[in-house]
C-alpha cells in the first residue's frame, strides 16, 4: 500500500489552480529557495503518512463545492515530485471520480518519473524560478535547465500549464531575467495562465522559529507596481501576464 508523507492539508484552496481546491502540501523538497514560504516542508521525513483512498475519501467530502466551482485535488509541497508513486495513484482516483486534477511543481524532475503522473493531470502548475542557471542555482539551490526541459515535454504533451514567477526586487527583476522569460513563455503553446509574483516575507517568521537565518531579510517586497514594469517587458515577446493592473 503506497503511502504518502503529508505535511498538510488545505480543503478550500481558491490560487493554487482554478476553483475551489483540496489542497495537498506534500513534505520533503530538493530545492532550497531563498524565499521559501514553507521553509517546514524541507525535511521528507516530516509530515504525516496517509493512503490515496484515506486522501480520496477526505476530499470527496467537498466535490459539491469542486464541481459548482470547477476546482478539484492540487497536489503541492515542498516539491510533489518526490512522491511520483503517491500522486500517479492519487491522480488515477481521482479521475476515476470525476475530480480535476492539479500538479504545482518547480519542474526540477525527470521527465520518465513525471511521465506516469502526467496521465491523469489535468492541469500543471509549474515555477520558473530564474530564466539564467548561475542566479537560478544561487537562488534555489539547483540550475533551470531540467524545468525548461520539463516545460517543453509539457508543450509536447498539451498539457495545459499556469506558468508562474515569483519577481524578487534585485534577484529576478533584472531585464535579461525577465526578457529570457518573456521569451521562454512566449514560445510555448499550451500557458493557460501566466502569472508574475509579487515577492513577500510573509514566510519569514517560519525559517525564524526554526532558528534558521532568513538569507534575504534585506529585501524589500515587490509591489503591483514592480509587477506591472516587469510585465511590460515580458509582454514585448508574446506573452501575456494575467495578474498585472
Amino acid at each position: 500500500m503506497i503511502k504518502g508523507r503529508v505535511h498538510s492539508i488545505e480543503t478550500f484552496g481558491t490560487v493554487d489552480g482554478p476553483g475551489i481546491r483540496y489542497i495537498l502540501f506534500l513534505q520533503g523538497c530538493a530545492l532550497r529557495c531563498k524565499y521559501c514560504h514553507n521553509r517546514d516542508t524541507w525535511d521528507t521525513k516530516g509530515g504525516k503518512e496517509y493512503t490515496t483512498d484515506e486522501i480520496i475519501t477526505d476530499a470527496l467530502k467537498y466535490t459539491s463545492y469542486m464541481k459548482f466551482s470547477g476546482g478539484g485535488i492540487t497536489v503541492s509541497g515542498g516539491e510533489a515530485t518526490l512522491q511520483p508513486e503517491f500522486i500517479t495513484e492519487l491522480f488515477s482516483k481521482a479521475k476515476k471520480n470525476g475530480i480535476h486534477t492539479c500538479l504545482d511543481t518547480s519542474g526540477f524532475v525527470s521527465i520518465d518519473v513525471l511521465d506516469p503522473i502526467l496521465d491523469n493531470t489535468d492541469l500543471v502548475l509549474l515555477d520558473l524560478k530564474h530564466m539564467l542557471e548561475d542566479p537560478c542555482k544561487d537562488l534555489t539551490g539547483v540550475g533551470i535547465a531540467k524545468t525548461l526541459k520539463v516545460a517543453k515535454h509539457l508543450d509536447e504533451r498539451n498539457i495545459p500549464v499556469w506558468i508562474r514567477h515569483v519577481l524578487v526586487p534585485g534577484v529576478t527583476d533584472t531585464k535579461e531575467n525577465l526578457e529570457a522569460l518573456g521569451e521562454f513563455v512566449g514560445s510555448l503553446n499550451n500557458v493557460d495562465r501566466f502569472e508574475i509574483l509579487p515577492y513577500h516575507t510573509m514566510g519569514v517568521h517560519k525559517w525564524e522559529s526554526m532558528g534558521i537565518d532568513y538569507q534575504l531579510k534585506d529585501v524589500p517586497d515587490a509591489t503591483q507596481e514592480d509587477v506591472n514594469k516587469a510585465a511590460e517587458i515580458v509582454e514585448k515577446f508574446g506573452a501575456t501576464v494575467f495578474n498585472k493592473k
